[in-house]
């Protein structure tokens, strides 16, 4: 028997969230709240890390959360580089800066804002919130 016949019979994986932070603490903590709510979690420290990660995800993941400040180019740009590659990919932005609140007021379609310090609670309902509103996703999360 091949591999090809038994992966219909696994079950659907876990969504896959890309977590782009550069702050080593916040990005381990972030992560570890994630993998425990039951998401896959790929992460990075830069937005060029990041786009390597997901040019090897093979599609995978299904959201991307960044900082809005990253070393070298914003969060939103990376978003906005990543939107050009997949349309469909939802991307949630944190920021803990003054800023946060015109950053909310002018996102674009799939593109989301949770202002920092989150907490676990409010993290995972705004993910679970984003996928659960993704249309390509709905069949998949209710199989789960």
């Amino acid at each position: 028997m091949t591999l090809h016949h038994l992966s219909s019979t696994e079950p659907p994986r876990c969504p896959t969230v890309l977590l782009v932070e550069d702050e080593p603490f916040v990005r381990e903590v972030t992560s570890l709240i994630l993998q425990s709510a039951g998401f896959e979690v790929l992460t990075a420290a830069d937005a060029l890390e990041a786009m390597q990660i997901y040019d090897h995800s093979m599609g995978k993941v299904d959201l991307i959360m960044t900082d809005v400040v990253l070393p070298g180019c914003s969060g939103d740009e990376l978003g906005q580089e990543l939107r050009r590659l997949s349309p469909r990919i939802a991307i949630l932005l944190t920021s803990g800066y003054g800023e946060a609140g015109s950053i909310a007021e002018s996102l674009d379609a799939g593109t989301y804002f949770l202002a920092k310090p989150y907490t676990k609670r409010s993290l995972v309902e705004k993910i679970e919130q984003i996928l659960a509103a993704l249309p390509f996703r709905r069949v998949a999360a209710q199989a789960g």
